[in-house]
């Protein structure tokens, strides 16, 4: 699935995929944020909870959103595809300054809403401005290439990780969550030994990459993002090695962002960016 074309005249919407389990009690940095870039007192959020199996995470994120100070938040509660067609849903979406998308099963989203019109609406409407945000599954999904399911470890195995489409948003880069906590280095470098294009980022929880109009990502939270650029690859074993083998890759480079770090998705070039002076003195 292609990105969405951006206008040249309009700028493209942030992206924020978020590690899962991001501070939702005490100062919820990453949530704060997001409803600041989407209008502040005058943001209008959709919660879309599709991922989840939960009847109460939509409204979780509702009463979170609220007390946030954003002006209106809504669910769309799409539990169907034909949910994903309703009208009422595609005008929220449609008038929304923010999407967020919930935690769960990220192979729920696809099917339920891959291809269809909410689906379309969302990347519409990322390309004319539309902040969109997902936490856990629900950042897996963001962008065109998705790691549906893995083993954990981290040794990169050629039969380690399955890929499937994502929404689409854009084809720069391809997530990988809670990865610290499960030790899901392996499985984003399997991931990227098939095809070197995109970026693999690596979210550790309540961690956060805020990725803007020009694709430049920063990182907001108190965990670390493991980027992992693929570009420079010389030689990759994938294509010879049977399913539970080991994987040869050459060429990779990581690098370890933490507060403040930013990379540029279009250069590939990393900064430290500035000292986090509060947590230091912390």
């Amino acid at each position: 699935m292609a990105p969405s074309k951006t206008n040249e005249v309009v700028q493209r919407g942030w992206i924020i995929p978020i590690g899962g389990a991001e501070d939702k009690l005490q100062r919820r940095r990453i949530l704060s944020r997001f409803v600041s870039l989407s209008g502040g007192s005058e943001a209008r959020i959709v919660i879309i909870p599709t991922a989840s199996r939960l009847t109460t995470t939509g409204d979780r994120y509702l009463r979170l959103f609220t007390e946030l100070g954003a002006k209106d938040v809504q669910v769309a509660d799409i539990l169907t595809r034909d949910d994903a067609e309703r009208e009422d849903y595609l005008q929220m979406i449609e008038n929304a300054t923010g999407v967020f998308l919930t935690g769960g099963n990220q192979l729920r989203i696809t099917t339920i809403i891959g291809g269809t019109s909410a689906a379309k609406a969302i990347r519409r409407g990322n390309a004319k401005g539309l902040n969109v945000a997902g936490t856990s599954a629900g950042a897996s999904v963001l962008s065109d290439h998705m790691i549906a399911f893995g083993k954990d470890g981290s040794s990169p195995r050629a039969g380690a990780v399955r890929l499937a489409p994502g929404l689409g948003l854009t084809n720069r880069f391809i997530i990988d969550q809670h990865f610290r906590q499960r030790d899901r280095l392996g499985r984003l470098i399997s991931a990227l030994a098939f095809n070197p294009h995109p970026t693999g980022i690596g979210l550790d929880e309540d961690t956060a990459a805020f990725i803007g109009p020009d694709n430049t990502l920063e990182v907001e939270g108190s965990g670390a993002l493991t980027l992992v650029d693929s570009s420079k690859t010389q030689f990759s074993s994938m294509a010879e090695v049977g399913v539970s083998d080991p994987i040869c890759v050459l060429g990779i480079t990581v690098h370890i962002l933490a507060k403040g770090a930013t990379y540029n998705l279009h250069t590939r070039t990393a900064s430290p960016g500035t000292l986090d002076v509060e947590r230091t003195l912390e």
